[in-house]
C-alpha cells in the first residue's frame, strides 16, 4: 500500500462502515425514531445455522428479506477459502443482488480454551481472514477472544486480552496494507464492554474496533444500552438481537428473542445507536428459544469476576426486574426436530428484519 494510502486508512475512524454511509440529510422520522440518516440492515448467517446454507443461498435469502448486508461470521458457507477468483465471484453475486458481504471467523487468542488450529496459528488465521475479507469486499474481519470460561483461566481474562493484543499488534501492518479492520466481539461472556475497550485501545483503535453483540452483553451482566454506550464509537460490525430478562431462583435468567419481543428498550437503543455509530450496519443474529440462568446469588459465580460487580451492574439488575419468566422453546409435537429448528430460525430472523424495518425504520431498502 502506498504511504499516503496507509496514512489515510489509519486516520479513518469509519472505514469499515464507509460502504454503508449516505450523505447526511436533515433528521428524519423513521418508524418511531428520529435519526439523522438511514442505517443499513442485514442478518448474521448464524441466525439460520440449521439450514446449512452455502454463501450463494445465504445471499439469495438476504435478497429475499431485502437486506443491505450479509454477515458471514464463519468460513463454513464458503466452499473455497484462500481462492481470490472464487471469493471475488461471491462478492459480485452479492453486489448484483444488492447485498454487501461482511466476513468473520472465530478465536485469534492462542491461549483461549476455544481456540482452534483448523486454520493454523492465531497469526495465520488472522491473515487468512484478512485476505478473504479483502477479496470479498468486506472492510472488516470479525474475530473473537473466547468465551466465559476464559475468565476462569490462569491469569484471568486480563491475561487472555494481553495474548490477543500481541497477535493483533504483530499483524497490524498486514491488516493496514490490505485495508481491512479487525472487529473484536464481546463473545459468549468473555469480555465486558469496558474490557473490550481496553483490548481495542491497547491493540490500536486505528485498525481494531468492536463487533458489538447486544445479546452477549447480558452474559457479562450489562444492560445492552450501557454496552452500546461503551462500545458504540468503536463499533465497525454488529451482531444484534433482543433479550427477555427476569429475576429467578438463583439470580437472573435470560432468553434471547426475536427483535421487539424482549425486555430491552429498542427505541432508546437505536436512538443512541444513530448518534454513536450510524455508519455501522445493523446485523441481526437471532439465537432464540433457550433459557440461561446467571447464578449471581451463588458465591462461586463471582470467581469469574475477582474485581467485583462490573460497571453498569445496577442497570442490568433494573432491567431484570422489569421482566417476567418465559418457557424455553420446544419443537412442536409431531414435527421432526431438524425441520422444526429450520422453520423456527427462519421465522425468528424474518420476523426480526420485518420489525426493524417497520417499527425502527432501519434499512436502506
Amino acid at each position: 500500500m502506498q504511504e499516503n494510502n496507509r496514512r489515510q486508512f489509519l486516520k479513518s475512524t469509519v472505514a469499515a462502515g464507509a460502504g454503508f454511509a449516505l450523505i447526511d440529510p436533515p433528521s428524519v422520522a423513521q418508524g418511531n425514531l428520529k435519526i439523522k440518516k438511514k442505517i443499513a440492515l442485514g442478518y448474521d448467517n448464524f441466525a439460520v445455522r440449521a439450514m446449512g446454507w452455502k454463501a450463494q443461498e445465504l445471499i439469495g435469502y438476504a435478497a429475499k428479506l431485502k437486506c443491505d448486508t450479509l454477515f458471514i461470521t464463519d468460513f463454513g458457507p464458503l466452499e473455497k477459502l484462500d481462492d481470490q477468483k472464487y471469493l471475488t465471484n461471491i462478492s459480485k453475486l452479492a453486489t448484483d443482488s444488492g447485498v454487501k458481504i461482511l466476513l468473520g471467523s472465530w478465536s485469534i487468542c492462542p491461549t483461549a480454551g476455544s481456540f482452534k488450529k483448523d486454520w493454523g496459528t492465531a497469526d495465520e488465521h488472522l491473515k487468512l481472514g484478512v485476505r478473504m475479507a479483502k477479496a470479498l469486499g468486506s472492510p472488516a474481519f470479525r474475530v473473537i477472544l473466547g468465551n466465559m470460561r476464559d475468565r476462569l483461566s490462569e491469569g484471568g481474562i486480563e491475561a487472555r486480552i494481553a495474548d490477543t493484543v500481541k497477535v493483533l499488534k504483530r499483524n497490524k501492518t498486514y491488516c493496514v496494507d490490505h485495508g481491512v479492520k479487525i472487529a473484536m466481539e464481546n463473545h459468549a461472556g468473555d469480555m465486558h464492554s469496558t474490557e473490550l475497550v481496553t483490548l481495542i485501545e491497547e491493540a490500536g483503535s486505528d485498525f481494531v474496533g468492536a463487533n458489538m453483540d447486544s445479546g452477549n452483553a447480558i452474559w457479562t451482566l450489562e444492560d445492552p444500552i450501557e454496552n452500546l454506550r461503551n462500545l458504540g464509537k468503536y463499533a465497525i460490525t454488529t451482531s444484534l438481537r433482543d433479550t427477555a430478562l427476569w429475576e429467578s431462583e438463583n439470580g437472573v435468567t435470560a432468553q434471547w428473542t426475536a427483535m421487539g419481543e424482549g425486555t430491552v428498550d429498542l427505541k432508546s437503543y437505536f436512538e443512541l445507536y444513530s448518534k454513536l455509530c450510524p455508519d455501522t450496519a445493523v446485523n441481526i443474529e437471532t439465537i432464540s428459544g433457550f433459557n440461561r440462568e446467571l447464578k449471581i446469588k451463588d458465591e462461586s459465580f463471582w470467581k469469574a469476576w475477582p474485581k467485583g460487580k462490573p460497571a453498569g451492574y445496577d442497570k442490568f439488575i433494573t432491567l431484570a426486574k422489569k421482566g417476567e419468566p418465559r418457557k424455553a422453546w420446544k419443537a412442536p409435537k409431531g414435527v421432526e426436530k431438524k425441520k422444526a429448528d429450520r422453520d423456527y430460525q427462519r421465522s425468528e430472523i424474518a420476523r426480526s428484519i420485518r420489525y426493524c424495518k417497520e417499527n425502527l425504520g432501519l434499512g436502506l431498502n
